[in-house]
């Protein structure tokens, strides 16, 4: 395609464009001209971004239909977005993967970061699942898959269409085998000396989440000898970790019948279900439950799903973060370890720390900060956007 074969697209006069220069890599719908002729260009095509002064910013998977109407995919206004593109993409992600793990299970690519705007794939061995949260991914998706195949040489891609970006994007939520045949059976992925089980078509996400890994591995330095509870568990995440390192006993607790079973079976497979338990429950309800019973533990994990998911959301969520600080801090031995997690990126750090520690102090608990973490290298931050640094865990002594 030459340049005068792409679509354009320009910024308003009030717009600047000093910070797509710069490397920020989405242009809102309210940043454009969006007249009859860009309200007409299909979903997810590549168009040619230019400023004001008719200056090419570069090429952007453009959406009319979303709020971010545009996702830079390469500043060179010369590119070629297709297939060979793609590969070069996902070969420099494969690249820092392989320096980083021994073995194929991470996330190989994480959206911005990794150059393909919206875009999350997961790797498990040889089977690789395919998030493509923006338009101009799923325009693409079969040059994507088949550039992932040659560039990893897995043997089955599957599209999970369960994320939350896609309905803002307007994309369907039909997920799909786009390359060989879906596993028949959650598949084995061990991590941290632990032994988790992932479902990869009936899971959460696309079926284990990896960027908690450094964190577990944290907590887990603090958990020998102790009793745990890991609230939020889903598969078993901070449980199985800790009962790897020498926990004397674990307890899950998920509001999922699902996500336990398969937390059994990973700990069946570890040799230590005798020392694992689970509480299927409202998470709130079992810390209350519990609290009232005067349970103690050693070690305390909360890890919920995000609560403050969008700006409007951000107070509420910040109040029920302060919730779970107040009713788990209770919950700890003197002397023990609180962790406590977040996965909304609207909650910046400060935020958080902040609701976390007044939880604490409601619960009549002082505490000592030992570790902040995020998440593991597999999950690159693009510094330009703050929101691809989404987790936050902080470890506690109480």
């Amino acid at each position: 395609m030459t340049d005068a074969d792409f679509p354009v697209i320009r910024l308003l006069p009030k717009a600047k464009p000093q910070a797509i220069r710069r490397g920020y890599p989405w242009i809102y719908a309210n940043e454009l001209v969006m007249d009859r002729r860009s309200r007409g260009i299909p979903a997810g095509t590549v168009v040619r971004l230019e400023d004001a002064e008719r200056g090419v910013l570069g090429l952007v998977g453009f959406n009319a239909d979303s709020k971010i109407a545009g996702r830079m995919l390469d500043p060179d206004p010369e590119a070629v977005i297709g297939r060979d593109w793609l590969v070069a993409k996902l070969a420099r992600a494969l690249a820092l993967r392989t320096r980083l793990f021994d073995r194929p299970y991470y996330r190989l690519v994480h959206a911005e970061a990794d150059g393909l705007p919206g875009v999350i794939i997961d790797r498990f061995g040889d089977v690789a699942v395919i998030q493509p949260n923006a338009a101009w991914a799923e325009v693409l998706l079969a040059d994507l898959a088949s550039a992932l195949a040659e560039v990893t040489g897995v043997t089955t891609i599957l599209k999970n269409a369960g994320g939350r970006g896609r309905a803002l994007e307007g994309l369907d939520d039909v997920d799909a085998v786009l390359l060989g045949e879906a596993p028949a059976a959650p598949l084995p992925v061990e991590m941290n000396g632990a032994t988790y089980m992932a479902d990869l078509t009936g899971g959460q996400k696309t079926g284990l989440f990896y960027d908690q890994r450094p964190n577990h591995a944290f907590a887990a330095r603090l958990a020998e000898g102790q009793q745990v509870l890991d609230v939020f568990s889903h598969v078993g995440g901070f449980a199985l970790a800790a009962l790897a390192q020498g926990a004397q006993a674990a307890l899950a607790v998920d509001g999922s019948a699902a996500a336990l079973d398969l937390a059994r079976d990973g700990a069946a497979r570890m040799g230590a279900q005798d020392r694992f338990a689970t509480r299927q429950g409202d998470a709130f309800d079992v810390l209350t439950a519990m609290g009232q019973e005067e349970a103690r533990f050693g070690l305390v994990v909360c890890d919920p799903p995000a609560f403050a998911p969008s700006k409007p959301a951000l107070e509420a969520g910040l109040r029920a973060y302060e919730r779970v600080a107040r009713l788990s801090a209770g919950l700890v031995e003197e002397g023990g370890y609180l962790v406590l997690c977040s996965c909304s990126h609207v909650a910046d750090l400060s935020s958080f720390t902040g609701a976390c520690l007044r939880g604490i102090g409601r619960a009549g608990r002082r505490a000592q900060l030992l570790h902040t973490g995020f998440a593991g290298p597999d999950h690159p931050l693009l510094p330009q956007l703050a929101e691809s640094g989404y987790l936050k865990a902080l470890v506690f002594r109480l």
